[in-house]
């Protein structure tokens, strides 16, 4: 029983840790130092309290799983909340392959999306681009408005750090 216990601690320190660590770099990429920082201090000390665990009883190959077990899954748990979190901006260029592109500039207006209208040419002639900036949570909102109009349409879609300026529909709570 206690060897189980031993096994899951380790598992789950993995889990915890790799998942803090996940959202640590999601907070040093974005600037967020001292958000980084205390995460980054509390990981590592989960961190080295499951490596010692394993060091100490090197000669337990179950330990060395549970630790291989818990940062494989620490991983999908991290993204997982990554995702959940969605922290940061979006530079998307939408690209209308069949509708026009005053539907779709007016269906974004609507949605709160700020819309640049640019000129570009493809091979199958001249495009409008469509520009957007948005919040990383409101990607799939801008989806949804994209294919309501076209869904042929061709999206990118870009991890950005805004300077100034601009135009973001105001924060919801």
């Amino acid at each position: 029983m206690e060897a189980l216990l031993g096994y899951a601690l380790i598992f789950m320190a993995r889990v915890v840790d790799v998942s803090m660590a996940t959202t640590r770099t999601l907070m040093v990429v974005q600037g967020r130092r001292l958000q980084a920082a205390a995460i980054g201090f509390f990981e590592v000390g989960i961190y080295v309290t499951a490596l010692g665990k394993v060091v100490s009883s090197l000669d337990n190959p179950l330990n060395l799983l549970a630790y291989c077990a818990g940062f494989a899954a620490g991983n999908f748990v991290g993204i997982t909340i990554e995702n959940k979190i969605a922290m940061g901006n979006l530079s998307a260029q939408i690209i209308l392959k069949s509708s026009s592109e005053s539907d779709l500039v007016d269906a974004l207006r609507n949605n709160g999306f700020g819309v640049t209208i640019l000129e570009g040419q493809g091979i199958e002639g001249p495009r409008e681009i469509l520009s957007v900036v948005l919040n990383r949570k409101d990607m799939q909102k801008l989806k949804s408005a994209v294919d309501s109009v076209d869904t042929n349409a061709f999206i990118t879609i870009n991890n950005i750090t805004p300077v100034r300026g601009g135009y973001f529909a105001p924060m919801k709570k």
